[in-house]
């Protein structure tokens, strides 16, 4: 028996039971409830038009995220609540404020993109409960959000006077009453002919479910599978989502490790990071694609995907970080370098699954930074991402962890430039030393985002800039060599 899709819309449940599970959020929106105020642009969760509003309930509360619908498939909805453009209207016809700043501010034109502008501002809007926000968080909330005639100009002015319009209340309570009479307790299935998708709620169904089906493809955000369908075409008839596995979403401190569960959304996983290093990876997580991506993406779904161009593999390597993973015989520990054997090859079994990844905490004397070269500030895929994590003592190098992502077929460690450095004054000859060396680690290819010289003059040089700014005499602070530390 297939379960049914059931998720709050339009101000009642509503429920699926023939379309394909991985129908897309969007094409469901267009084509089976003819609501078309949503618009699909890429196709990839790139350019926005395609923004809605996914409400959550966690722990009791309800978590309002912003998400690319355009990649998001329609059984993913299940037991959640669903906002396009068309909630919007207020019930005497009125626009909500956020329509109506975009209209005094002229932040419109042809029209098409703004939909999800309106929605990524109309998350803003709930998250911050209608105050007025710091520049910056205007610009995160919209780095997924792109606009090719209006300019972004009257379209920060109408995040500032959004703020201004008399308050639309949103109430949560209510939300959070239908969400919770949409729960389930037990895994459910939906099936449409040939095709499962399977959405476990605990982790023993999840580890069984994954050892009666080792051939099944496990899902996450999506923000990484969905462009398989949407772009390379692919048929996935067998699908195991871990959005409903509560135990997958905690993040926990283990002595001097913090452990994040599989299912932990990246802007929460950088979150709970940031704390522990603010200053080494703000900057990262703003550069992360963009918020609906990092809201959806999960950090467990990025090591598990094992792209070279991964920008968290990088510095989780440098830090040391471990990737659990679990089976019907258990849960088995690797370090994460370990765990990457080969282009799109991984050390994991096939009745396994990512559990959790662990993170160590700051210790005594580490000098730890990330670096990301992209062609765009934000929402773009790094030509090199770096991460630098030594150990310094009165100037000397006890231990050196250099690891990149761009410069082979999985983020790789620089084994020769760490044995370099290693026990030696961190001096600028050595550092040149060292420079040297990673020519020999890494030998990179040449693609459209960068050429193997661009690459590896880039990496020697990040190397550099982590010497400026560690280096024993006059190290130099981060606005002194960011180009960026404006936006920071």
């Amino acid at each position: 028996m297939s379960d049914p899709i059931r998720f709050y819309y339009r101000g009642a449940v509503h429920e699926v039971s023939t379309a394909s599970p991985t129908q897309t959020v969007l094409q469901h929106l267009r084509e089976d409830l003819h609501c078309t105020g949503t618009k699909e642009g890429c196709a990839e969760g790139d350019c926005g038009a395609c923004t809605v509003v996914v409400g959550s309930l966690v722990d009791g509360q309800v978590e309002l995220k912003s998400v690319n619908s355009c990649i998001q498939f329609t059984p993913t909805l299940d037991g959640k609540a669903l906002f396009t453009v068309e909630d919007l209207q207020q019930p005497d016809g009125a626009l909500h404020p956020v329509q109506q700043a975009l209209v005094e501010c002229h932040g419109s034109q042809c029209g098409f993109c703004t939909p999800g502008f309106v929605m990524s501002l109309w998350g803003m809007y709930l998250k911050n409960d209608a105050q007025p926000c710091a520049r910056k968080e205007v610009d995160d909330a919209l780095s997924g959000n792109l606009c090719r005639c209006t300019g972004y100009r009257p379209i920060l002015d109408a995040a500032h006077r959004m703020t201004e319009l008399p308050k639309v209340e949103f109430d949560r309570a209510a939300l959070a009453r239908q969400l919770e009479a949409l729960k389930r307790d037990k895994l459910a299935t939906y099936s449409v002919g040939e095709r499962h998708f399977h959405a476990p709620r605990t982790l023993d169904e999840l580890t069984a479910l994954r050892a009666a089906r080792p051939s099944a493809l496990i899902l996450a955000g999506s923000t990484d599978v969905g462009l398989w369908v949407t772009k390379q075409m692919r048929e996935l008839d067998d699908i195991i989502y871990l959005g409903h596995v509560d135990a997958l979403k905690t993040i926990e401190r283990d002595g001097a490790m913090l452990e994040i569960g599989a299912g932990v959304p990246l802007n929460d996983a950088y979150n709970a990071l940031r704390r522990h290093y603010p200053e080494q990876l703000s900057e990262m997580q703003q550069r992360f694609a963009s918020l609906p991506i990092r809201n959806a993406g999960t950090l467990g779904g990025n090591v598990a995907n094992g792209s070279p161009i991964g920008d968290s593999m990088p510095w989780m390597i440098a830090l040391g970080s471990e990737v659990v993973l679990r089976g019907p015989a258990g849960t088995r520990t690797l370090a994460l370098e370990a765990f990457y054997l080969d282009y799109q090859k991984k050390d994991l079994r096939a009745d396994e699954f990512v559990q959790a990844v662990r993170v160590p905490l700051p210790r005594a004397g580490l000098q730890f930074r990330t670096y990301k070269l992209a062609k765009r500030f934000d929402q773009d895929i790094s030509a090199v991402c770096a991460a630098f994590a030594f150990t310094l003592d009165a100037g000397v190098v006890r231990d050196a962890r250099i690891a990149f992502g761009g410069m082979a077929a999985t983020p790789k460690r620089a084994a020769l430039a760490e044995a370099a450095l290693k026990g030696r004054p961190w001096s600028e000859d050595n550092l040149a030393i060292a420079m040297e060396a990673l020519a020999q680690d890494y030998k990179p290819l040449s693609d459209m985002r960068a050429s193997s010289e661009y690459r590896m003059k880039t990496a020697q040089n990040l190397l550099r800039r982590f010497w400026f700014e560690t280096r024993v005499d006059a190290p130099l602070a981060a606005n002194a060599v960011n180009a960026f530390a404006c936006r920071a």
